[in-house]
């Protein structure tokens, strides 16, 4: 029996959340932010793009649908990403079980298709542990999805320590997706806020994670970088060259590209000589398929382009889906 393909990189708006900061002074606050750091332009196509994708985001036989038709077998879904962390603790609990609890719906319509992650509220750790630890182990979920800072603090800050130990001792996945660009408005045309602020974020997040010795505090955490960890794997050089010859650059214990093969990343970098890169500098076994279904970012054909790659067959099944649910299914608490 051959393994399934998986897509590690699916995402589910939950309208009842996004009822419960509408009309706050934070989503207004994070509304005019977004708006600094998109043209005109850009904005009006996202807007379009929402009212299109309404039922991709939320219906389950029109992913399931999708998912056939990409000739995905299993999903990886996870929350729009609405993290939301400017919330105060009472409206960040509620934000939390209201997005786990819809994620969990949803994946329970389609047992053995879709596999869920939630979120927790970084801003408040105490509440983040517990409410990781509800969405594990109560709900039945495998990970959470994180943004690449929370209001302005590095997922390498110390105060989220509690919130990694957490999801070593479940076994959960931490998916590293960056949702906006804090180079705001030079990034506003073009979409540039995107196509190069993204990936810019994810690298910055993970290389705060590698240079301040997260990683080697918590080597045992199962940390997922979207859209093939940013740009961090291409120039991973530059990283190991200032550890080698910077006092101050040694947070970490080995050279930044060690890290590289205890994290995994998706393999959404779109040419096959970028995914043959990938697979160079981290290992095929660190490497899982991901559409960022259903956004016009993403792919719909992830078994094609990873084919393109030219792999040899056990890195290529690798890929596809054995390394996905290895992540999902080992050490994992339910």
């Amino acid at each position: 029996m051959s393994t399934p393909v998986v897509d590690f990189h699916g995402h589910l708006a939950v309208p009842e959340a996004d009822a419960l900061v509408a009309g706050t002074g934070g989503f207004a606050a994070e509304l005019a932010a977004e708006q600094r750091a998109h043209s005109p332009e850009s904005l009006a196509a996202n807007r379009a793009q929402l009212r299109r994708l309404a039922g991709r985001l939320t219906d389950v036989d029109v992913r399931l649908a999708d998912l056939d038709a990409m000739g995905v077998d299993l999903q990886v879904v996870g929350p729009m990403p609405m993290h939301h962390y400017w919330a105060g603790p009472g409206l960040a609990v509620r934000l939390a079980r209201t997005v786990n609890e819809a994620v969990a719906a949803h994946c329970a319509a389609a047992p053995g298709r879709l596999h869920g992650l939630g979120t927790v509220p970084l801003q408040h750790p105490d509440l983040a542990v517990a409410l990781l630890d509800q969405a594990v182990t109560e709900l039945g979920l495998y990970g959470i999805s994180v943004s690449t800072s929370v209001e302005g603090h590095e997922l390498a800050d110390p105060a989220h320590d509690d919130v990694w130990l957490k999801a070593e001792e479940l076994g959960a996945v931490v998916f590293v997706h960056p949702w906006g660009c804090s180079l705001g408005e030079r990034l506003a045309s073009n979409y540039l806020g995107n196509t190069v602020g993204q990936p810019t974020e994810t690298t910055v997040a993970l290389s705060h994670l590698i240079f301040t010795g997260v990683l080697d505090r918590f080597p045992r955490l199962k940390l997922v970088a979207a859209h093939g960890g940013g740009y961090l794997p291409t120039y991973i050089g530059r990283s190991d060259h200032a550890w080698r010859v910077r006092p101050d650059a040694r947070g970490c214990a080995e050279p930044p590209s060690s890290y590289l093969r205890r994290m995994w990343f998706d393999a959404l970098v779109y040419t096959p000589r970028a995914l043959r890169h990938l697979v160079e500098e981290v290992g095929a076994d660190r490497v899982v398929l991901g559409t960022d279904h259903p956004f016009d970012m993403g792919v719909t054909d992830p078994v094609a382009r990873l084919d393109a790659a030219g792999l040899d067959p056990a890195a290529r099944d690798a890929i596809a889906g054995g390394n996905a649910l290895d992540l999902l299914l080992k050490g994992h608490v339910r």
